[in-house]
């Protein structure tokens, strides 16, 4: 006898959400937003370098202190 239960019991998870269609999107939109996503990607990595360059130079200040 197995711990488990045998009756088939329909999964309840989330649910796959549906692509919009093409129809609906603007082709300059599409550049638009391809260029808008490189943005963000160079901003978020330039905050990171920024960040860490901060970090080192508190730290390194801290030890000489």
């Amino acid at each position: 006898m197995s711990p488990m239960p045998t009756a088939h019991v329909p999964r309840r998870g989330a649910s796959k959400r549906r692509q919009p269609g093409r129809r609906g999107r603007l082709p300059g939109r599409a550049h638009i937003d391809r260029w808008l996503d490189r943005l963000v990607d160079i901003a978020v990595i330039v905050a990171l370098v920024v960040g860490g360059v901060a970090l080192l130079l508190t730290l390194l200040s801290l030890s000489r202190g």
